[in-house]
């Protein structure tokens, strides 16, 4: 984050989980643009409290006549991932929408895009850490059938206009991330403060590689700076290799909780990168999950004493 200084950013999802805090800093050294729909008035008054110019702008029908072209990087996080089965809406927005802003945005030195791992195919061992290489699937997560297809979509998009414009990319696949704002064992760990059971996958472990806030704030600069042509595709997941119902069992035993698994084929599928290509372009990552998980619980429940 240090190096970003005096720039003019274009950021994209800045109202999500990992975008807002990511942007509120970059904001402190740099002047950073922020586009969504912002159905949520209040979220845009609060990212405008973080030194942060808006615009309302739908991916889906964008207007640009308000949105300057002059930025010289350009973090592209935002997203359509909801229920339904409108994949033409999916389409349109992930893929469609990335490629009109990518031609707006054409003069920047580099253009970041945020892919996912729930392309990668499922494969036969769930230890199996996937390269970039690796063979691309059509998984259907239930909470969001059209994601993974539409994310697919998106970085054949990318990759093209990356070449078509000279525009260095990069597409980076991001696995479990958790911090603070929130994120999956965020999510988790609500459900068990509630006594809800976790969803776990029915008939295969649930392993990843869950990376923390901090580690993706400090991995941006670097991931933009390897952008190119062709564009840079590379795995973003954290170092340690977890299964689900052992980081969900450690959050529970030091918040003295009770963590309960219901088997459904309904759960959120994992996979574990490869992240070799990333430790080489960034290095490797300085929180390890337990320490992470720890950090998280505390931020987000400071009323909680947790054990040792």
């Amino acid at each position: 984050m240090k190096t970003l200084r005096n720039e003019k950013i274009l950021f994209t999802g800045l109202t999500g989980q990992i975008g807002f805090p990511m942007a509120t800093k970059l904001a402190k050294n740099n002047e950073v643009w922020g586009i969504a729909r912002f159905r949520d008035k209040a979220k845009q008054e609060e990212v405008k409290k973080s030194g942060i110019i808006t615009r309302v702008l739908d991916l889906a029908n964008p207007d640009f006549r308000q949105l300057p072209k002059d930025f010289t990087y350009v973090i592209h996080f935002g997203v359509f991932q909801e229920g339904g089965l409108d994949f033409d809406y999916a389409l349109r927005v992930n893929a469609e929408g990335t490629g009109l802003l990518m031609n707006h945005c054409r003069k920047a030195r580099a253009f970041f895009v945020m892919s996912t791992c729930s392309i990668y195919e499922t494969p036969q061992d769930p230890y199996h850490a996937a390269k970039e290489t690796d063979p691309i699937g059509a998984d259907r997560p239930a909470h969001a059938p059209t994601y993974a297809v539409s994310k697919t979509a998106e970085e054949a998009v990318a990759r093209l206009m990356a070449r078509l414009l000279n525009l260095p990319t990069t597409i980076a696949r991001m696995n479990v991330s958790y911090g603070p704002d929130g994120g999956l064992p965020a999510y988790q760990f609500e459900w068990m403060l509630a006594g809800a059971p976790i969803p776990t996958m029915a008939r295969r472990r649930s392993v990843t590689t869950p990376i923390h806030q901090d580690d993706i704030n400090a991995q941006i600069t670097g991931l933009l700076a390897a952008a190119s042509v062709p564009a840079t595709i590379v795995n973003w997941g954290g170092d340690d290799v977890v299964e689900e119902v052992t980081y969900c069992r450690y959050m529970a035993k030091i918040a003295g909780l009770e963590a309960k698994f219901e088997r459904t084929k309904d759960a959120v599928r994992h996979v574990v990168t490869d992240n070799t290509k990333r430790i080489e372009l960034v290095g490797k990552c300085r929180v390890k999950w337990q320490d992470g998980m720890r950090h998280m619980i505390a931020a987000r429940h400071p009323e909680l004493k947790l054990r040792v």
